[in-house]
């Protein structure tokens, strides 16, 4: 049985990215080469040809003199992003609707209980994590292959630029939770498709209003 091997550059890539969205490398931090390449046992090569592919992807930026560091929050591509991914994923949720029969329905309204009760405990965090498997659930049950594609590229966009809203802006979980009750309240309900891609696109919608009154203040 063959097995596929995951190149030096591509093992860098993997493990430099994931530290930028888990949040251990932050904005404005500088990333090492040589120190990296030991932490990976490789050499700088690969770790170089990792960066510059990041540095494609905008997750990080060269600055003469210093090298490689974390870029900062960029407020106008995360608005972009959040409106595009309101909008694929308030289609990609009305084209689901007549997959969402009772089990899965009824594991919309576990998850959300389950984010109810780490809001309790203020596990943001999890309360994030619980909320991208929420979102992915329903547009996974999408019959367009091409949408749902499109969409996870867009979130995973917006996981690298903001992946912890809830944490930048705690205020917002319970009215998202409570958006997420009346989305499977109109699916439970059968209510008008159109009706439903609208008040999905409109949760999103919400979160980039709130994030945006908050940085007013």
């Amino acid at each position: 049985m063959k097995t596929n091997k995951v190149s030096k550059r591509e093992f860098a890539y993997r493990a430099i990215r994931k530290r930028i969205v888990d949040g251990r490398y932050g904005p404005g931090q500088r990333i090492v080469i040589d120190q990296l390449a030991k932490e990976l046992g490789s050499s700088a090569i690969p770790v170089r040809e990792a960066i510059h592919q990041l540095e494609s992807e905008q997750l990080l930026n060269y600055v003469p003199n210093v090298g490689p560091v974390v870029r900062s929050f960029d407020h106008g591509r995360y608005k972009e992003t959040l409106e595009a991914v309101a909008i694929l994923e308030g289609y990609a949720t009305r084209l689901a609707v007549p997959s969402l029969k009772e089990p899965e329905l009824q594991h919309l309204v576990q998850l959300n209980e389950d984010m109810k009760q780490s809001l309790a405990q203020f596990d943001l965090q999890h309360v994030s994590q619980l909320n991208r498997t929420f979102h992915h659930f329903i547009y996974e049950h999408c019959p367009n292959a091409l949408i749902v594609q499109s969409v996870e590229q867009y979130r995973e966009r917006l996981n690298t630029i903001h992946q912890t809203s809830f944490l930048r802006n705690p205020k917002r979980a319970p009215y998202s939770l409570a958006e997420h009750d009346r989305l499977i309240e109109l699916i439970t309900s059968k209510q008008d498709e159109t009706e439903i891609e609208l008040f999905a696109r409109q949760h999103k919608l919400n979160t980039l209003e709130s994030f945006e009154t908050k940085e007013k203040k």
